[in-house]
């Protein structure tokens, strides 16, 4: 499912829209691989012992099976996304969860690997930004050194176009009101709210 549309400012495009990295799955996988060999295994005993094993395999199953089953549900609701203005990050089914980093504040972007990820293509990246976060980190990204130079080219971008020092007038009143609007509808969380009320108040 793509990132909605309807949580985009006027005149913003999507550049990257990402799920995490399918290595987000491998700890919880690997542990169901693990509880179900040791249920073939136990069946290779007899008595008290086969019946012990056996019980410890169907728990272990289970609990894996919905460990893996959450980390589905975490996969498919989070968004690392970059846009022509900022870098947004969003997760959660229940309860989401936000984060929103204006272009014209990102002063690093860093990235993360070790060697089984690196040979997978996946990875960490570290935003460091001006304001109250100071640095943002974002696990198991995709190809992390392709999406830092895509963020880097529009940031380049839009200091090229002169956005930073000459942004046209906003509607800065109706543009709250549209916020508070999607607020009040649950189409945005009180962090995203805050973080885009920062940017139009330019704070």
């Amino acid at each position: 499912m793509p990132y909605p549309t309807k949580l985009l400012n006027d005149d913003e495009t999507v550049i990257v829209d990402l799920h995490p990295h399918w290595m987000h799955f491998a700890e919880p996988v690997i542990a169901l691989v693990g509880s179900i060999v040791l249920g073939i295994i136990s069946l290779r005993f007899d008595g008290g012992l086969r019946t012990g094993l056996g019980w410890i395999s169907i728990v272990l199953i289970i609990g894996t099976a919905l460990w893996t089953v959450k980390r589905y549900i975490d996969w498919a609701t989070s968004h690392f996304v970059v846009t022509n203005f900022r870098v947004i990050y969003r997760s959660g089914w229940i309860r989401y969860s936000g984060i929103d980093i204006p272009l014209d504040r990102v002063n690093n972007v860093l990235i993360s690997q070790r060697v089984i990820e690196r040979a997978f293509g996946a990875g960490d990246l570290v935003i460091e930004s001006a304001g109250a976060s100071g640095q943002q980190g974002f696990n198991d990204i995709r190809q992390p050194g392709k999406v830092r130079n895509i963020i880097n080219a529009q940031i380049q971008a839009e200091k090229a176009s002169g956005r930073e020092t000459a942004s046209p007038a906003v509607d800065v009143a109706g543009q709250l009101e549209k916020l508070e609007g999607m607020l009040e509808r649950g189409t945005l969380t009180h962090d995203e709210f805050e973080a885009q009320k920062q940017r139009l108040l330019g704070s």
